[in-house]
């Protein structure tokens, strides 16, 4: 017979940055069975605390977060390598008695999870040579460009300052002749023996998630995210072109200390990047018809979700 922890739910909570994510989830760990999974890109880096708006010390002991600092700021971790961790995580979540509680804004991630990942040709050391060459006479938006007309799937993806995103994209497409997102798009799903619920927090206003961002990243430099990225930088824990500078607010903080603008202009920055990271986030959600959809911006979300998940747990019960 078939364990019942192989066909158990899995719960996904998503929303774009400054949602309010990991405030509910500590809060539903309180009250249900559940342990909290990191679905976070920038979170597993150690150092890198302000930015990604970690979960502090007391947070983090009143509800536990798997893959949150299990990486040095200079190694690579992709989507592949999330999908084998938390199938690991949610397996011991479930021997343990309890159900996985995947938190997080890294569509991606969620997407790997759920339905696998499609393979991609190996690196091209020769073609990276020569975008890298490129790049550096003509810049990384003209290579951007060039991927807008070859994949605009994957170049709507793919932000203007990720250097490495971009080289990957055009090397896949040199090397398959075709685009990496169709690639992507026609991975076939991979069981993962789990049912997977799926909730997403949204803003009924646009002006409440504007002006959480706001707040949010000004919070953050006043707690000292120029100093952390200075420490790191000066350790050489971080250098350019490491894929953890990719993170939205390190790489604005990476150029402030750089001369390229002062504190305003930088703290604009960071609010202008992470406006438009939240608005990426919004439009892969709502794209996904099967995500139950909770107002963040909405009096009593915390018991409506509670509510929704406590429901979820008692279908399951035999």
């Amino acid at each position: 017979m078939t364990d019942r922890r192989d066909r158990g739910p899995v719960v996904f909570l998503m929303g774009p940055t400054a949602a309010g994510k990991t405030e509910l989830a500590a809060a539903l760990v309180e009250r249900l069975p559940l342990e909290i999974v990191s679905v976070d890109s920038a979170m597993v880096y150690r150092g890198m605390d302000i930015g990604t708006g970690k979960p502090g010390a007391e947070l983090l002991a009143r509800a536990p977060h798997r893959l949150i600092d299990i990486r040095e700021p200079r190694d690579t971790y992709s989507a592949a390598q999330f999908r084998a961790d938390a199938l690991v995580a949610i397996d011991e979540i479930r021997r343990a008695g309890r159900v996985p509680l995947l938190v997080g804004g890294t569509g991606l991630y969620f997407r790997a999870l759920e339905r696998g990942l499609s393979p991609l040709p190996p690196a091209e050391p020769a073609i990276r040579e020569r975008l890298e060459s490129e790049a550096k006479k003509h810049g990384w938006a003209s290579l951007h460009a060039r991927l807008a007309r070859l994949d605009p799937a994957s170049a709507a993806r793919i932000h203007v300052n990720d250097p490495q995103r971009i080289q990957r994209a055009l090397e896949v497409f040199e090397t398959t002749g075709r685009p990496m997102s169709a690639m992507i798009d026609e991975a076939k799903p991979r069981p993962t023996g789990f049912t997977v619920h799926k909730l997403s927090l949204e803003p009924e206003r646009r002006e409440w998630l504007h002006r959480r961002i706001a707040g949010r990243f000004r919070g953050m430099l006043a707690k000292g995210l120029v100093e952390e990225v200075e420490t790191l930088r000066e350790s050489g824990r971080l250098e350019a072109g490491m894929p953890a500078l990719r993170a939205v607010g390190y790489r604005q903080v990476w150029a402030h200390l750089d001369g390229r603008w002062d504190a305003e202009e930088l703290a604009e920055r960071g609010i202008a990047a992470t406006r438009q990271l939240a608005r990426r986030q919004l439009t892969w959600l709502r794209a996904d018809p099967d995500i139950q959809r909770f107002g963040c911006d909405a009096e009593g979300l915390e018991s409506r979700v509670r509510a929704h998940v406590a429901g979820i747990l008692a279908s399951d019960q035999p």
